[in-house]
Formats: structure tokens, sequence, C-alpha cells
């Protein structure tokens, strides 16, 4: 069995003030592309967790992953016993990005081991679940477009995305989430609304992000500058028609006219900054995708 962990992106992300709780309340337009990490399991007597792939050793020192975690915790929350699974992750994306890998691993943990130990719980008790484990697992969950809010655990679908071509850049440097909102300054607030219908087309979207910011995007670029020359290389590219950091960074997005121009600019960036991690893809329209092997 194979479960998909699309790479997410915060196309934009407000800030509310901080809540007596500690927590940020956030809003935040969520979307998922067809890069992104997998997740193999297999039938086994107990719980344990392979990494490989380019990024898997940015994990080497986690001796406790959020993916085994989400696996336990499934265990204990339906009473389970001692039901096992022998998983293999391969780690595409790299590791504390800004989108959401570690979270998009959890969560397909969590759907993957639903099915594995047939488990009777809908996506709306998995995410009551998720959000136990970290605010961002929840959407990665059913992996749709959606609006986030809260601290994450409240989710509306966003009925209507096109498919956008989108690349993904990012100058391989650490920006710890604590330090962003630590350094964070300017907050937006909660109070944007989306409209009903979604968004038509490209354009459509277009002019929507344009009203909106990443709060996080001054605190991050202040604390690794590198970032401000990510987002200027990215807005220099042909066909090249918006760009915005992702989440708290280091990755940073950019939307490109069609997939072709997106790959083009692709080529052009990796020539000329080869140290960094640069990936051309789109934005899926629908939820995550099952596939079963063997």
């Amino acid at each position: 069995m194979l479960e998909r962990a699309p790479a997410k992106i915060n196309l934009f992300l407000h800030v509310g003030v901080r809540r007596d709780d500690g927590f940020h309340p956030l809003q935040s337009l969520v979307v998922f592309t067809d890069l992104g990490d997998e997740l193999a399991l297999e039938s086994a007597e107990t719980l344990s967790l392979k990494v490989q792939g380019p990024f898997a050793a940015g994990l080497d020192g986690e001796g406790d992953n959020l993916v085994l975690r989400a696996g336990r915790a499934l265990l204990e929350r339906n009473a389970l016993g001692s039901q096992g699974a022998a998983m293999t992750l391969t780690k595409n994306l790299p590791v504390a990005s800004g989108i959401g890998g570690g979270s998009a691993d959890a969560a397909a943990a969590l759907r993957g081991l639903r099915r594995s130990w047939n488990v009777a719980a809908d996506d709306n008790s998995l995410c009551d679940l998720a959000a136990t484990l970290g605010s961002d697992i929840p959407v990665c969950v059913g992996a749709m477009p959606a609006l986030m809010e809260g601290r994450g655990e409240i989710l509306r679908r966003v009925e209507a995305m096109p498919r956008v071509a989108m690349l993904l850049a990012n100058p391989n440097v650490a920006v710890p989430t604590k330090d962003v909102y630590a350094a964070l300054h300017v907050r937006s607030g909660v109070e944007m609304t989306l409209p009903q219908a979604g968004f038509r087309d490209t354009a459509d979207l277009l002019r929507f992000l344009e009203t909106t910011r990443n709060d996080l995007e001054a605190p991050a670029r202040a604390l690794q500058p590198v970032i401000g020359e990510v987002l200027t290389a990215m807005a220099a590219l042909p066909g090249a028609l918006f760009t915005r950091m992702c989440g708290s960074g280091a990755t940073c997005f950019g939307i490109f006219a069609d997939e072709d121009c997106c790959r083009r600019a692709a080529d052009l960036l990796k020539a000329a900054s080869p140290g960094w991690w640069i990936a051309p893809t789109f934005v899926q329209q629908t939820g995550i995708a099952h596939t079963q092997v063997g």
C-alpha cells in the first residue's frame, strides 16, 4: 500500500493576535501539489519506520518521528492493542522547509494505517486526532484546497481551484518557526473572506492573492536574507506571474503562465543557482488519491 504526502503550500498566511493559550490564530488559503513524499506500508507484527530518499539525512537525528507518533496515536485512540505495520518513508521534500513535509507524512500515516487496520474512523475523526499531533496535520489529511483557520483545526473546502503551474525553490537554509514568530511585528488579522464559488482560473486567483500577504515573510527574510534573493530571482524569470514565501520559510513559490513555461523557468533558475532545491510542479484541484500496490 502506498500513500502520497503532497507538499502543502500556503498561498497566503495571515496571523492574528496571540491567544491566551499561546497559539496564534491563523487564516490561510492552502493548496497541495503533485510533488511530495511517499509512504509505503506493509503488514508487520510491530510498528516501525525506515526513511530513505534524497532528504532522508535531514531526519537522522529524529528518534521519534511524527509518522510513528501518528501511528501510536491512532492505536491508542481506537484501542487497537498491538497492531503493527512496516512503514517506509521516501523523503523527496526538504526537511523543515515551510511546505508541510512532516505534517503531510503524518497525515499519510493516519490515512494508510486507517485502511491497513480497518479503523472505523471518517475523515472528520481523523482530523480531530491529527489536531492533537500538530496544527498543520488536519488540512493534510484530505490534502484538498481549503481555507485553514483557528490554529489549523478549522477547515473550509474551496469549491473551485485552477490547475496552477508552480515553481518551488529553497536555498537550503533553516528558518526555525519559533524564531520567525518571535520576530513578527505586523499582523494582517484573520478577517479575510474567500469568494464563495472559489476561483475560476489562474487570473481570478491572482486577483485575490494580490489583496493578501504572508505575514511571516518579512521576519523570515530578516533572519535569512537569502529568502529575498530567491524571491527576486524567481520574479525575474520569464513567465513569472506571482511570487511569495511558503509558510514560515524558507521555500518560496512562483506562479507561472503554464507548465511548459514553469519547466523552462526551473531550468534557468537551476543553472543560475545550482545550490538551491528547485522543482516545477502544479496545484492539485482535488483531494488525495490512494494507491494500492502488491
